[in-house]
């Protein structure tokens, strides 16, 4: 697991975006919009991303291009480039605030739907879960609880809030698993028809380490 700060999240998109791609399924069509998408994100405050490395059993990069397909190498020296293995997942966030899309379409549908009280106490103070991604070989290994549990760890908010698809789905039973409820469902967002559920938790979340384990993690507010 390494962290990327926006700049290094920027300077390896063409990976994030090419798991994106394989473990979503998009049309193709898409995937320019959505890169535009994430480079917006990386300009929003405290926007933190983790990163899922392969790394070979005999520790050494690996040479030429990835095999079967997989998207390119991530750099993730934070000094500058490096040769690393292939990137197979990823997940990022940022700090909730008024004038994001996500962030004022949903909270004033929860002012609505749970009352003005309970929609500022899930998002008036949240982690935004943009993105949490993983190569379809590579799930159901833990990469996706690691990556969750790493990009939340010592954050200052009180609550971490997401949108996931309304189902039944691997990605959604990791979240239940972490604490997150169902704050809404059967969501539409514009331009959409699957329905989604917005899921909120608060920090810090199920089975995250105690503070006296995180020495150098922030206190919370």
């Amino acid at each position: 697991m390494r962290d990327l700060g926006p700049e290094q999240f920027l300077a390896n998109l063409r990976a994030c975006i090419g798991v994106y791609a394989a473990a979503m399924n998009p049309p193709h069509e898409q995937l320019p919009g959505r890169r535009t998408i994430m480079e917006r994100h990386a300009g929003y405050a405290s926007f933190r991303a983790v990163a899922a490395i392969m790394i070979p059993s005999d520790g050494d990069p690996p040479d030429g291009d990835p095999p079967d397909g997989e998207p390119s190498p991530v750099d993730t020296a934070p000094g500058g480039p490096v040769a690393a293995p292939g990137l197979v997942g990823f997940a990022y966030g940022f700090h909730g605030a008024g004038g994001q899309w996500w962030h004022d379409l949903v909270s004033r549908a929860a002012a609505v739907a749970l009352g003005a009280r309970a929609a500022d106490d899930w998002f008036g103070d949240s982690l935004e879960i943009a993105e949490v991604h993983v190569l379809p070989g590579y799930q159901g290994r833990g990469t996706g609880l690691a990556m969750m549990l790493r990009l939340t760890a010592g954050r200052r908010e009180r609550a971490a809030v997401l949108s996931t698809m309304d189902a039944n789905t691997r990605a959604r039973r990791l979240y239940h698993g972490l604490g997150f409820t169902d704050l809404m469902t059967g969501f539409a967002f514009p331009g959409t028809e699957q329905p989604y559920a917005i899921m909120g938790a608060p920090l810090p979340l199920r089975g995250a380490a105690p503070p006296s384990a995180r020495p150098d993690s922030p206190s919370r507010r």
